[in-house]
């Protein structure tokens, strides 16, 4: 029984381990296009070339632009019709507020991503 349990822990343990260093390694990235307002993103990627690409791809406009990059953490665009301003914070509220914050008043959410 006691070497049951113990198996369980230290399986647990090793999971979550494996959880916390593919979280390290995971990217993110969100991608604007001020003049038509058209956004992108993408989550969870391997590689911070590959969260750009997926960005951009969704974002669908020739002329779209990578605004913000993110390695196991989040970050949040704000905008309104004449600025916008990417954040980045260790969670969703954290990243939003600093991109509200320093985007200033009339400014909203546009996009949000958080890596696992």
């Amino acid at each position: 029984m006691r070497i049951a349990l113990a198996l369980a822990l230290a399986c647990a343990f090793v999971a979550q381990a494996v959880h916390a260093a593919r979280r390290a390694q995971l990217h993110a990235a969100i991608a604007y296009h001020a003049q038509s307002a058209n956004v992108g993103w993408a989550t969870d990627r391997t590689s911070s070339r590959e969260a750009r690409v997926e960005a951009l791809r969704q974002c669908a406009h020739p002329k779209c632009e990578v605004v913000a990059t993110v390695k196991a953490g989040c970050v949040a665009l704000a905008r309104d019709a004449k600025r916008h301003r990417a954040e980045k914070g260790v969670t969703r509220e954290e990243a939003e507020a600093k991109a509200l914050r320093r985007c200033g008043t009339g400014c909203e959410i546009a996009a949000w991503t958080c890596t696992r």
